[in-house]
């Protein structure tokens, strides 16, 4: 299968006086609104696109991906590729420029980069343009590529590139680092968050600033606090700060330039789904940060969840809006959530516009060792754009009799009803799941309306906790007891603790993972112990675990039974931090859905929502994509959903995300949908929408790969009749 971007090329039958307007930053501008100024594309004409040209990366494999919200400036358009080749393209033709392979021997030595998810890069550009600087990650490096040529800029750092294992306050050169999220430029400084693991073995997820000629650290911004700093007493043990990981930063940053302001939202801490070694409400964790982009000094924190141990992590930047309140304009911005809450706060104090209440919660956890938050925050002045609870009378319909029975007892022996009931051994219902409610395409604004646009997924998953003590003190067994642990053993005590969680106990795959039942005829040994060494795409690299322990995965996931049974020799084993041990496990992502592989829960299962900011309302919603077999029955259920929408001033909204492979175009205003597109696999990525040559384009990446669909590598265009 193919990866592909989609380049839809609209041009009105009158000429433009626009010239190129770029689409300079990811998510359109600093603010993060996701709009656009253009409007020779307009409602009375955008049902007229036709297909136009294409341009293949050639890259792609069967499970491939594309995010990338790709850049245009002064005509020329910047992406990456499924295997991160960052590349230039003439805007108007599609007509490759330059090619940067990052993976491409240099002096004979081929650079170990593990192939991770990029969802774009950030541009500079100073003395007249002619210093113009690319940055993207690739792996645990941030690059700097020159932007005219496709050359590392060789002053930057080491050849052009920067180690993130680098500068973190400790030493995480065995853990997972890397920077799948443009980092924002301001003034001379690339400033950056990052993607790390998500299990205890985790890195700190520090805001970092590097100066974008030298590849120097600027300033830092610690999002766990160390003693002194504020937040560093809202965690119960004082030394939580050397161990715990996470609270990263790992979905992009918004920027108030002319105030010199940085916002950013900040994950939860690690471990995700248990938090009995980070008691406390763990500042900074799952809060938006205001920050002074020229120290990283902070300037005022609101969190969104206390002491999360439920993946509530605020899923994308937030955006810089102007609300209306008794008459004058307040600058403010608009947090989405998992949950599919909007928080609306003033930018310069960090206060709500709109009343939020702390609400009581349940805190009966099942887990010894865990603390729960009393209350959780609740926004009441905004309305909810996604389904927050899950009972017998939403599950889905549309199944047989038999397999609606299944669910009401799979359900039955579920904990569920509500949103923050603690994770269980019996199984939690979390409603909406892990990717939302709103996820990391992020939401679009419209100055001009008010509106905010915020698409959503509504699929329950199913948290599920196991005793991991027992799995670890097999790995960790003395010889001294007299014991022989097998490989066997040590492996699935190894897959509970590090594997399960996205692949399954079982192997099976789960949400948006993959199986690993088969692998064994696409991997050996070696390759597959070289995988989990460097991690790939959404899998993040195990460097912590020895040499032994990696050879004991492999012969487990490949069913390697000749060696399961020997005996366990930990080769290459190093001392483990204690905080990386912990008694809970969850046993994966686990999507709720009927026999049939729908979702459990009765349709919508994406969502398009339009909320007036200053009236606090729904202005309209409607349902997202279509199951083909369903809407040839006249049945509309949405899709679930991965990128975010884009809003023009010529009243069109465009989104792709749905994994029904579809681009389309709907009135800003009414929600009217007035044109659908054809892409050759799904967009799961954000449009961008320029000017080039007088022509008005959209460029969606088109990668497909995820919800098992198939991938491409190209782009294509779409124009209106000329």
């Amino acid at each position: 299968m193919r990866r592909c971007l989609l380049l839809l090329l609209l041009t009105g039958c009158h000429s433009s006086k626009e010239g190129n307007v770029s689409w300079a930053v990811y998510g359109g501008g600093p603010e993060n609104i996701h709009y656009s100024a253009l409007s020779l594309i307009d409602t009375a004409n955008v049902a007229k696109l036709q297909p136009a040209w294409e341009y293949h990366t050639g890259d792609g494999d069967s499970l491939s991906q594309i995010q990338v919200n790709p850049l245009v400036i002064e005509g020329v358009l910047y992406g990456v590729s499924p295997k991160l080749r960052l590349f230039a393209l003439d805007a108007a033709t599609g007509k490759a420029k330059w090619v940067f392979d990052p993976i491409a021997p240099v002096d004979g030595d081929t650079p170990k980069i593990a192939i991770n998810a990029c969802r774009g890069v950030a541009f500079y550009t100073a003395d007249s343009g002619r210093d113009q600087r690319l940055f993207y990650g690739a792996g645990s490096w941030l690059y700097c590529i020159d932007a005219q040529t496709g050359k590392p800029a060789m002053g930057f750092g080491e050849g052009g590139r920067i180690d993130l294992h680098h500068d973190l306050g400790r030493d995480v050169g065995d853990l997972f680092v890397a920077s799948t999220t443009p980092g924002m430029i301001y003034k001379d400084m690339i400033i950056i968050g990052d993607r790390v693991a998500e299990e205890a073995a985790a890195a700190p997820g520090h805001i970092r600033a590097y100066d974008v000629h030298t590849g120097k650290l600027r300033w830092i911004f610690h999002t766990i606090p160390y003693p002194g700093e504020k937040g560093y007493e809202s965690w119960m043990d004082t030394a939580a700060y050397r161990h715990i990981g996470g609270v990263n930063s790992w979905s992009g940053f918004s920027l108030d330039q002319q105030r010199g302001m940085l916002f950013a939202p900040v994950g939860s801490a690690s471990y995700d789904f248990y938090g009995g070694k980070r008691l406390g409400d763990d500042l900074f964790a799952n809060c938006v940060l205001a920050l002074d982009a020229n120290t990283g000094k902070l300037l005022w924190h609101f969190q969104t969840v206390h002491h999360d141990i439920w993946d509530r992590d605020p899923p994308t930047a937030p955006v810089l809006v102007t609300v209306i309140k008794e008459g004058k304009p307040i600058p403010a911005v608009a947090q989405v959530t998992k949950s599919g809450f909007v928080f609306l706060l003033d930018r310069m104090t960090g206060q709500p516009l709109s009343p939020v209440e702390e609400r009581p919660v349940p805190t009966d956890s099942a887990l010894p060792g865990e603390k729960l938050s009393p209350t959780q925050p609740y926004p009441t002045g905004m309305p909810v754009f996604a389904r927050q609870s899950l009972t017998e009378a939403d599950l889905n319909r549309l199944v047989p009799d038999s397999s609606l029975d299944t669910l009401k007892r799979q359900l039955a022996s579920y904990r569920t009803g509500r949103m923050f009931l603690p994770p269980t051994r019996q199984g939690t219902v979390i409603f909406p799941g892990f990717d939302g409610g709103a996820e990391w395409g992020g939401p679009a604004y419209d100055p001009g309306t008010g509106l905010l646009y915020v698409n959503a997924n509504e699929m329950p998953w199913v948290l599920t906790m196991i005793d991991a003590k027992k799995a670890n003190a097999v790995v960790n067994d003395k010889e001294a007891t007299g014991k022989v642990v097998t490989v066997g053993a040590a492996a699935k005590a190894l897959y509970a603790t590090n594997c399960a969680v996205c692949h399954g106990a079982n192997r099976q795959g789960g949400g948006n993972f993959p199986t690993l039942v088969g692998v064994n005829k696409k991997y050996t040994t070696g390759s597959f112990v070289t995988l989990i060494a460097g991690g790939r795409r959404m899998m993040p690299a195990f460097k912590q675990l020895s040499e032994g322990e990696k050879k004991a995965l492999a012969a487990y996931v490949l069913e390697k039974g000749d060696e399961l049974g020997k005996r366990f020799v930990n080769t290459g084993a190093k001392p483990e931090d204690p905080y990386f041990t912990l008694p809970y496990a969850a046993t994966g992502y686990n999507k709720f859905l009927t026999k049939e592989g729908y979702p459990a829960v009765a349709p919508p299962w994406g969502t398009l929502t339009a909320i007036d900011l200053n009236a606090g309302a729904i202005a309209w919603k409607d349902t997202l994509g279509d199951y083909p077999e369903f809407k040839a029955k006249g049945i509309h259920t949405g899709t679930e959903n991965y990128g975010g929408p884009v809003v023009t001033a010529g009243g069109v909204l465009f989104i792709a995300a749905t994994s029904d492979a579809k681009i389309r175009a709907f009135n800003k205003r009414t929600g009217q949908l007035l044109w659908e597109g054809d892409l050759p696999a799904a967009g799961f990525a954000t449009p961008a929408v320029y000017a080039s040559g007088g022509r008005q384009y959209v460029v969606i990446a088109c990668g497909g790969g995820k919800l098992h669909k198939k991938s491409g590598d190209s782009y294509v265009a779409f124009a209106l009749p000329e």
